[in-house]
């Protein structure tokens, strides 16, 4: 009984060190180094897969409960598709509501000065965004940070821990797109969805709900970029 304790601790002590440090580290990358946005895509593949990979050769008997996250359950698939939409609508008229009382001038000088994207290759940033980038995130972050790590620690403590991380590392990629009440209403929001993404997660034991939740929501912020882009020109 006391080796399955300590091994829990161990096990838990891993994900939330190797997690915590990977998204600092990308937050810091972001907001300080600013590499070209496709080097940093390339960093994140490589880290957001190679860093529970590793915990998953470490301690074997993890990974067959970990395949389960893959699993597709059928009976939810078009409830999350339809809500996604409307999450999709709510972002994108969200917009034209909100576009007077918030400024959104600094975003687009962000993107084309800091990351390098413009009209030119906006396409290609919008398909990685919505489909790789969002199941990395996802993956890392409900599949590694929350499903393993509620297994090994208290429940509302993998809620909290999970969404806070996932909060924290946009804060580097936000920092000069928004000035500072948006830049805090922006964090609390991603803490907020991380919650809700960590909620759907769980009543289905895969990270089906929030990826598709997360994809929708990124077509739906990438709509809204395009429409600044198409305004500043």
């Amino acid at each position: 009984m006391k080796k399955e304790v300590k091994q829990n601790i161990n096990k838990s002590i891993y994900i939330i060190i190797s997690s915590l440090i990977l998204s600092l580290s990308v937050c810091f990358i972001d907001a300080i180094i600013q590499p070209n946005y496709f080097i940093k895509c390339l960093v994140k593949v490589i880290f957001y897969l190679l860093i529970p990979t590793t915990y998953f050769i470490i301690y074997k008997e993890e990974y067959n409960e970990f395949k389960k996250i893959f699993k597709l359950n059928k009976k939810d698939f078009k409830k999350t598709i339809l809500l996604s939409i409307s999450i999709y609508l709510i972002i994108v008229f969200g917009y034209f509501i909100i576009r007077n009382f918030i400024d959104l001038s600094k975003v687009t000088t962000n993107l084309i000065g800091n990351m390098g994207i413009d009209l030119t290759n906006y396409l290609y940033v919008t398909i990685y965004i919505a489909f790789l980038n969002s199941f990395l995130e996802e993956f890392f972050y409900r599949g590694y940070a929350f499903i393993t790590l509620k297994k090994h620690t208290n429940r509302v403590f993998a809620y909290i821990y999970s969404s806070t991380i996932f909060a924290f590392y946009h804060i580097g990629m936000m920092l000069e797109s928004f000035y500072l009440g948006t830049l805090i209403l922006a964090t609390i929001s991603l803490f907020i969805a991380g919650c809700i993404f960590n909620y759907f997660n769980e009543k289905t034991n895969n990270i089906y709900p929030s990826w598709i939740f997360h994809m929708f929501i990124n077509f739906g912020l990438n709509t809204v970029g395009l429409i600044l882009f198409i305004i500043s020109q």
